[in-house]
């Protein structure tokens, strides 16, 4: 059986190669002459109440809401390099609601805890929504539905099972004409799009309008215990705190008992130009909706504020050793497919060109959704593996941090991700041929009509997941 995306490609390499020789080797959201100047680096020795470790969304929104609930608190956030230069200046904007990675991901691992899960998912999307209207936070905010089509006969038969109405025919082409589409849904419940770097740089505003104070270039270096609280060693001088949030994600936690439980998938995303009316016409896709394939290899896309078409996704990269380098960043295998893939999803856009290029790190997590807790002193909390579903459920992750910090018993420090971690992955040298073997396995799931061999569906009874 063919699947309708592949790994070989099916336009000329030449022709893929001219189309993205001009595109910028640099996240399109971050390459933007009104990016924040750089704020000072911490110099010297200091003291905080509460010292949050790294600068995207989930140290940002901790920052933020810790000022909201006790605005007296010394609250001190130290990024090692630029906030939002990782995962929250790299994403594709989509915000979705769920804090289960979809339904399927939610029945296999939290059954039980479902409607509780609905329920705070629910609160936290209009919690970030009141929150960017609220501070008048520019990040380009449109609540918009997204489209999943099926591309494969299987997953139109999956769609008639799960879900209704399924939109096909001219209902399918008032939303995208492309001769891959087979079938749709239309999630207009929980869904919006941003302009992440944006966002991230309007909550770092946000944060220090109440007071938070902000250092860039300043890596945490390791972590110690302290009288009444902890120490955080810097270049340049310590910080002492009664309480430390983590939100490293994907990074080496300053709790190495941590560091087994995500690793580094590389995700790569191309931008186009910007494309005209009539372009956008010939496709059919002149709504500010987001577009989404069901494949278990799938990819992301939608529209820019000035109409480009951001295109991501389907490779998932680990590269060997765990390492983060920002030579990963890069890789123009993935590029070159991803631009063969978007030709074949729309003909007539073929030999458009790109102008961004680029990659980063997701932090993956086994159960695919992130995990959340404390030191048993409740002097240190930490939230990572948010496995690509980060822009909204890091405000449940820095929320989920803060109750613990606060000794606060509440609906999310007992859910099973604040309770148990996931399932851990191995060291190196196992992890990079367990997680190739896994990347086979999901690729022939995908061209055996989505039927999982013997090793994803005993990862399965493990509670191990894998996705693209």
């Amino acid at each position: 059986m063919t699947t309708t995306y592949g790994h070989e490609l099916r336009h000329d390499a030449g022709l893929l190669r001219s189309a993205l020789r001009d595109a910028r080797p640099t996240s399109f959201w971050l390459d933007d002459p009104d990016r924040p100047a750089p704020r000072a680096r911490l110099e010297g020795d200091a003291h905080a109440d509460l010292v949050v470790v790294g600068g995207g969304y989930a140290g940002l929104w901790t920052a933020l809401l810790a000022k909201e609930r006790t605005p007296a608190r010394r609250v001190v956030l130290l990024e090692g390099r630029r906030i939002g230069w990782a995962a929250s200046g790299r994403n594709g904007g989509f915000v979705e609601a769920s804090l289960t990675h979809g339904p399927e991901n939610g029945e296999l691992h939290f059954r039980d805890e479902l409607p509780v899960l609905d329920a705070l998912a629910e609160q936290n999307f209009a919690g970030f929504v009141e929150a960017i209207e609220r501070y008048g936070i520019d990040a380009e905010l449109e609540i918009e539905p997204t489209l999943t089509v099926a591309t494969e006969p299987y997953q139109v038969d999956a769609m008639r099972e799960d879900a209704d109405p399924v939109l096909e025919g001219e209902e399918l082409a008032r939303y995208g004409r492309s001769p891959l589409f087979r079938a749709g849904i239309l999630s207009a419940h929980g869904n919006a799009f941003v302009h992440p770097a944006k966002l991230a740089w309007g909550l770092a505003a946000a944060a220090e309008r109440l007071g938070v104070e902000i250092h860039e270039n300043t890596p945490a270096l390791s972590m110690t215990r302290a009288t009444a609280g902890r120490a955080i060693t810097t270049p340049n001088g310590t910080i002492r705190a009664a309480q430390v949030a983590l939100a490293t994600n994907g990074f080496p936690s300053l709790l190495k008992r941590l560091r087994l439980f995500t690793v580094p998938i590389y995700d790569y995303v191309l931008m186009t130009e910007p494309l005209t009316a009539a372009q956008l016409e010939a496709i059919g896709w002149t709504g500010r909706h987001g577009i989404t394939d069901s494949g278990r290899e799938f990819h992301y896309y939608r529209k820019t504020r000035d109409d480009r078409i951001l295109f991501g996704g389907y490779d998932a990269v680990y590269h060997r050793g765990r390492r983060i380098r920002d030579a990963q960043d890069q890789r123009d295998e993935t590029f070159e497919r991803l631009a063969d893939h978007l030709y074949q999803t729309f003909p007539s856009l073929t030999g458009v060109g790109f102008s961004h290029k680029w990659g980063g790190m997701i932090d993956m997590s086994t159960r695919l959704v992130a995990f959340h807790g404390a030191t048993a002193d409740r002097r240190v909390a930490y939230s990572a593996g948010f496995t690509g579903l980060g822009v909204a459920a890091t405000r449940f992750g820095a929320q989920t941090m803060l109750d613990f910090l606060d000794g606060a018993d509440t609906d999310r420090t007992r859910l099973t991700v604040s309770r148990r971690l996931p399932v851990p992955i191995p060291p190196e040298p196992i992890a990079y041929p367990l997680i190739q073997t896994m990347r086979r396995a999901v690729a022939r799931s995908d061209a055996n009509g989505g039927k999982d061999g013997p090793l994803l569906r005993l990862a399965g009874l493990f509670g191990v997941g894998f996705d693209s």
